[in-house]
C-alpha cells in the first residue's frame, strides 16, 4: 500500500482523537509514522497543546524526539487518554497481530493502558481470521530459546503452526541475517507461521501467556475502540466505536 494511504489513515486517526492536554501512546511502524508525524506538526502549528507523549519503541522515541513532541514513560503515566498504532493483521473481531517490527512488548503495555486505542491499518491488513495472512510474533528470553521454541509449537492451541526464529532485523519478520534478531528489550523473536486461521484466537493468547520463557504475543484481543482503514486512492473507512461494523467478515469481501 502507499505511503498516501498510510498517510491518510495516520493523519484522520490524529485529527480525530488527539485532543489537548491529552496523554498519547505513539505507536510503531510505517503507518504509526504518520500518525506521529502529525501529532508533530499539530503541535507546531499550535494547533495541540500541552500533550504529552509515550513512544512504543526506540524508533517511535527518535521521531517523537526529533519532532519536539514531549515525551514520558508508563512510570510517570500509567493510564493515557488514547494510543494510535498499525497492526499487521485485523479479524472481523478487531482481534490483531502485531509485532512485525518487533515492538510487540512495548506496545501492548501502552495501549492495553489506554482509554481508546485506535488502529490505523490500511486494506491489504484485512483477514477475515489471523494466522495465515501474516506470522504471529513471540517475544521469548534469549535463554534456552530453542527449548522455548518446541515448547511454543507443541501448544495444541496452536496446532499446525511452524515456529521461526527471526534472525537479522528485528523490525521486520524477513530472514535477512544470521543472527537471532534482538528487541529494545534485549530479547528474541520466534514467528509462527499458519497456513489455517487460528482456532480459537483467545485459547492461543492464554495458552502463550502460560509458557515459561514466553514474555508476550502478538495476539492483541479484546483492545481496540476503532479501526481507521485506507484504501488504496487515500480515502478512509471507520470500523468499530463511532463507525460500521466489521465488512470484512468473509473472505469474499476482501
Amino acid at each position: 500500500m502507499s505511503d498516501e494511504a498510510k498517510q491518510a489513515a495516520g493523519y484522520k486517526s490524529v485529527d480525530d482523537h488527539v485532543k489537548s492536554g491529552m496523554v498519547v501512546g505513539l505507536g510503531t511502524g510505517s503507518t504509526a509514522y504518520f500518525a506521529v508525524e502529525r501529532v508533530g506538526q499539530k503541535l507546531k502549528s499550535g494547533e495541540l497543546k500541552d500533550l504529552i507523549c509515550i513512544p512504543t519503541s526506540e524508533k517511535t522515541k527518535k521521531q517523537a524526539e526529533d519532532l519536539g513532541i514531549p515525551l514520558c514513560t508508563l512510570n510517570e503515566k500509567s493510564k493515557l487518554d488514547v494510543a494510535i498504532d498499525g497492526a499487521d493483521a485485523v479479524d472481523p473481531n478487531f482481534s490483531l497481530i502485531k509485532g512485525g517490527g518487533g515492538a510487540l512488548l512495548r506496545e501492548k503495555m501502552v495501549e492495553v493502558v489506554a482509554d481508546k486505542f485506535i488502529c490505523i491499518v490500511d486494506e491489504t491488513k484485512l483477514c477475515a481470521g489471523l494466522g495465515p495472512s501474516f506470522p504471529l510474533p513471540v517475544e521469548i528470553v534469549p535463554f534456552c530459546h530453542e527449548h522455548t521454541i518446541r515448547t511454543i509449537a507443541a501448544l495444541p492451541e496452536l496446532e499446525g503452526c511452524t515456529a521461526r526464529l527471526r534472525t537479522g532485523d528485528c523490525s521486520n519478520n524477513k530472514p535477512d541475517g544470521d543472527k537471532p534478531a534482538i528487541t529494545d528489550n534485549g530479547n528474541y523473536i520466534v514467528d509462527l507461521v499458519f497456513e489455517k486461521p487460528i482456532a480459537n484466537v483467545s485459547a492461543a493468547a492464554a495458552a502463550l501467556k502460560k509458557l515459561v520463557g514466553v514474555v508476550e504475543h502478538g495476539i492483541f484481543s479484546g483492545m481496540t475502540t476503532q479501526v481507521i482503514v485506507a484504501s488504496k486512492d487515500g480515502s478512509c473507512r471507520v470500523a468499530g466505536e463511532g463507525g460500521e461494523k466489521a465488512w470484512w467478515a468473509s473472505t469474499s469481501a476482501l
